[in-house]
């Protein structure tokens, strides 16, 4: 094939078409606009720049959709182009997208997110935190102390992701109806908790790292992680010098399914590079946030079915005060009874 018709083919046929054929399928709950995640068992493949670009999350491969193709069929580019373009007019199963938010300019991104303000008691987004997804109050306060919590658009919360310098690089984005990454942002780490840490509990979200913190009581000396669901070379580098640090234990605190123990296996290979302790910490649900909101069920049911359950009678004799109570509870004016015991 001419340039010009191998041009032609990498705008009409998208990444995922390719994935969709091989038997791919969308993964939405962990999907954005810009990063659309697909599964087939363990092998995962994001789908980035609209179709036109992928990469493996868990390897160093990516391209385009002719990569992709011989990346599958293990074929030379002759035949993935022929692949390919098999593939023209072919239908996507998955609908369009629809972005909560109206686009905008990436702009300067110290600047947006000092723009923003911290979220606060009976805001949209404290609600969404607080009420929606059970992380604790003090936990909450504990991120704003820390500068690493914002309020986004639509009640949504932006969790920052700082440099090894403590600058902001860019921020998770999540909320009732929109979950993405900053435009223009860089994903390194969301860093909740002490620079002096002897503990590291790695996750994939922030609003996971905040749980965790919350299920664990925020554990002295320890740093609560998030990725932010990704692994870019900046991420790999941050977790490498921190895990260097002397006397450090590396907790991967992934989810719990075959990305989160892949994850966890490369978490195992830092640790073991760096010579620091390592551990498999699986949450008992799909990921820690769910773990806490199920806790908070249960404690809510105990306490309906505490509020519901009917007082026993109380016997004649208790009806009167016991010992060290002062007075009995009939009648306030009398002189205390005494205790007679069986």
């Amino acid at each position: 094939m001419k340039r010009e018709e191998l041009e032609a083919l990498r705008a009409k046929v998208s990444c995922e078409a390719v994935l969709e054929q091989a038997g791919y399928e969308l993964d939405a709950r962990e999907s954005t606009r810009r990063a659309v995640k697909y599964r087939h068992g363990s092998s995962i493949i994001i789908v980035t720049h609209d179709g036109r670009g992928w990469f493996d999350p868990l390897s160093d491969e990516k391209g385009d959709v002719f990569a992709l193709a011989m990346f599958f069929d293990k074929v030379t580019f002759p035949v993935a182009a022929e692949a390919v373009a098999g593939l023209v007019g072919f239908r996507l199963s998955r609908p369009e997208w629809k972005s909560p938010r109206s686009p905008g300019s990436a702009g300067d991104i110290t600047g947006r997110w000092r723009s923003r303000r911290t979220p606060s008691p009976g805001s949209e987004t404290w609600r969404y935190l607080c009420w929606e997804r059970s992380v604790p109050p003090a936990i909450v306060r504990h991120a704003i102390r820390e500068d690493i919590l914002r309020e986004g658009p639509y009640g949504s919360m932006w969790a920052a992701h700082v440099d090894c310098h403590g600058a902001v690089v860019g921020w998770e984005e999540r909320g009732p109806e929109w979950r993405g990454f900053s435009a223009g942002g860089s994903k390194v780490l969301f860093r909740l908790g002490p620079s002096n840490f002897n503990r590291l509990c790695v996750t994939e979200a922030a609003i996971d790292a905040m749980s965790l913190a919350a299920l664990e009581g925020s554990r002295e000396r320890t740093l609560y992680i998030s990725t932010g669901g990704g692994w870019s070379p900046t991420t790999d580098t941050a977790l490498a010098a921190l895990a260097a640090h002397p006397g450090s234990s590396l907790v991967a605190a992934t989810d719990a399914n075959s990305q989160g123990d892949a994850y966890a296996e490369r978490l195992r290979a830092i640790a073991e590079k760096s010579g620091c302790d390592w551990q498999r910490l699986r949450p008992p649900a799909d990921d820690w946030n769910e773990v806490l909101q199920d806790r908070e069920k249960e404690r809510r049911e105990r306490k309906i079915e505490k509020k519901m359950r009917p007082a026993a009678c109380a016997p004649a004799a208790s009806r009167e005060a016991s010992p060290g109570q002062g007075r009995p509870l009939t009648r306030p004016d009398a002189r205390p009874a005494t205790w007679k015991g069986s």
